[in-house]
């Protein structure tokens, strides 16, 4: 009798000497992988973090609750991973050669992050899971400040090294600059914001940490 596999799909015998996984192994298909992460943000953004259940993002992916369990142990760990994932898409930026342009790349990625609908939607209700639930609190700090504070750091090493910023210049105040604005615009009073507001916004932050002109 053929061992009973345990992942998300079969596996075929083959003879071409290509190693296959071991039997019983679990196969975790990408495809898969991929739906289970788009359900999790629609879950997200129609229910919260509070309502969200394994149960309805299988539902919503087309899966069973064990395709989901073979990724992650919980809820929490899903989320958390795949809100980071994306927080940190696109926020390794190339280097433009000055500390004024890399902070006008950066304020203009960073804002089309938080104005995504989903971003809109889900990002406030997490901060509100995690005010309640210092558990959220203290993985999602740390899950989602990694990515973008090496991307401040990034910004700041080259600036020094170009001697546009003193050698003691601290990465995460430029982040707090960076983010703190754009979060308060955009999340908070969800005031409408301009490319002018965005380049003003870049401008503003290089002479707050002692750009020269």
């Amino acid at each position: 009798m053929a061992p009973m596999l345990t992942g998300d799909s079969k596996r075929t015998d083959r003879s071409d000497g290509v190693k296959r996984a071991p039997a019983g192994a679990a196969v975790l298909r990408d495809d898969v992988t991929e739906a289970i992460r788009t359900a999790v943000f629609e879950e997200l953004a129609a229910s919260g973090y509070g309502r969200l259940s394994i149960e309805a993002v299988a539902r919503r992916a087309g899966v069973g609750k064990t395709a989901v369990y073979r990724r992650w142990r919980s809820k929490l760990p899903m989320v958390i991973e795949v809100v980071s994932e994306v927080a940190a898409l696109g926020l390794i930026l190339p280097d433009t050669g000055s500390l004024r342009n890399d902070l006008r790349m950066f304020v203009h990625v960073l804002a089309r992050v938080l104005r995504h609908p989903l971003a809109a939607q889900i990002v406030p209700d997490l901060l509100a899971e995690a005010a309640r639930n210092p558990e959220i609190a203290e993985t999602l700090a740390a899950a989602l400040d990694a990515a973008q504070r090496q991307s401040s750091a990034a910004l700041v090493r080259k600036a020094v090294a170009r001697g546009e910023l003193p050698a003691d210049t601290d990465p995460d105040l430029a982040l707090d600059l960076i983010a703190g604005p754009l979060y308060w615009r955009l999340a908070v009073v969800r005031t409408p914001i301009s490319g002018d507001y965005l380049d003003r916004l870049a401008e503003s932050i290089a002479t707050a940490l002692g750009a020269g002109a």
